[in-house]
């Protein structure tokens, strides 16, 4: 039987709305979402302190605005957003602490990739990382929901205010983007 996600669950969700249990609701909130909404961080961000304290900030934002989940949308897709504008603000800001233009960003985050030592990896794991590194921000984003999350394109188009249509269009530019870098690299 697989396990019922905080957004299919409309007991959680009136757990979240009552003020007697939303407290004990959320930490379940956290507990459910911590590992996937991490990692959808760390691709963006690819540094594992920085993707902790934007966890972080991600639940503290979505905790004090808990109050504001209308539940028009799911759960799940509502914290991806935060975290995403989240990992995004952050990036915006590193490129600019930085003086890196968007082009000198790609080799930066290549560079911290093979620098990262928080996570083992085979070559093979290490160079699509890198392949991935090179794309656009939008690309980047679409390619790491779609290939790592699998998260189907209406759920990305809630969460990124894009059409079905332009997300899988740039899910395939970004997949031209990465078989290039390999065959450019010989890998």
């Amino acid at each position: 039987m697989s396990q019922q996600t905080p957004s299919d669950n409309p007991k959680l969700i009136a757990r979240l709305r009552d003020p007697s249990t939303c407290r004990e609701a959320f930490n379940e909130v956290v507990r459910l979402y911590s590992q996937p909404l991490y990692w959808q961080i760390r691709r963006m961000v690819t540094n594992h302190d920085d993707a902790n304290d934007l966890l972080q900030n991600t639940f503290l934002k979505a905790w004090n605005s808990i109050d504001n989940f209308r539940g028009e949308a799911k759960l799940s897709t509502w914290l991806h957003k935060i975290a995403i504008n989240e990992s995004i603000t952050f990036l915006q800001r590193e490129r600019r602490r930085l003086n890196l233009s968007l082009d000198d960003e790609a080799s930066h985050l290549a560079s911290t990739i093979e620098a990262d030592t928080d996570i083992d990896g085979n070559r093979a794991a290490i160079n699509l990382r890198k392949a991935i590194a090179t794309l656009p921000e939008k690309q980047r984003l679409v390619f790491n929901m779609r290939y790592f999350d699998e998260m189907k394109y209406d759920d990305m188009s809630q969460i990124l205010g894009t059409s079905v249509g332009a997300l899988k269009t740039s899910y395939h530019l970004a997949v031209k983007k990465i078989e290039k870098f390999f065959d450019d690299h010989g890998l």
